[in-house]
């Protein structure tokens, strides 16, 4: 296995009216897994600005970043994939989930709100993202390295 350097995305941690944003990237209902919506940092911008883009591009929303709450590392062994996400507080400045928007990557295929309630009952990563969601102020979390899950 060839090693590579680390992968660095944003996510947004948005709670609104107490629900949860999540999305699902797995086109044609491959997989029921959900995460925070973002994706990839792109050289030459700033963190914020390329969470603000991912949200734009997967939601069609407009967002202001805030604090960094969480960051979690993951890895495929077998690949050597790894990448490290960093989550931060993000508020709706502009913009609504609209069941037909598309994404223009085709990755996210599905974008919803959750109550704390209902993400009992869903299956996510990282575990501890609806802890961190929904008790602000707590200092920032770290996961450490997990296994890609499917």
């Amino acid at each position: 296995m060839k090693t590579r350097a680390p992968r660095l995305a944003a996510r947004a941690i948005i709670v609104h009216d107490r629900r949860l944003l999540l999305v699902n990237a797995y086109p044609g209902g491959r997989s029921d897994l959900w995460c925070a919506p973002g994706g990839g940092v792109e050289p030459g911008r700033s963190i914020p600005d390329n969470l603000a883009r991912e949200l734009a591009e997967e939601c069609g929303l407009l967002i202001a970043v805030g604090p960094l709450a969480l960051v979690n590392e993951f890895h495929d062994p077998k690949s050597g994939f790894h990448q490290v996400d960093l989550f931060f507080r993000a508020e709706i400045t502009g913009g609504r989930i609209d069941p037909g928007w598309a994404d223009p990557a085709g990755v996210v295929t599905d974008r919803r709100f959750f109550t704390a309630d209902e993400l009992r009952h869903v299956r996510l990563k990282p575990d501890s993202l609806p802890r961190v969601a929904f008790t602000p102020g707590l200092p920032v979390h770290y996961d450490p390295l997990e296994e890609i899950v499917p």
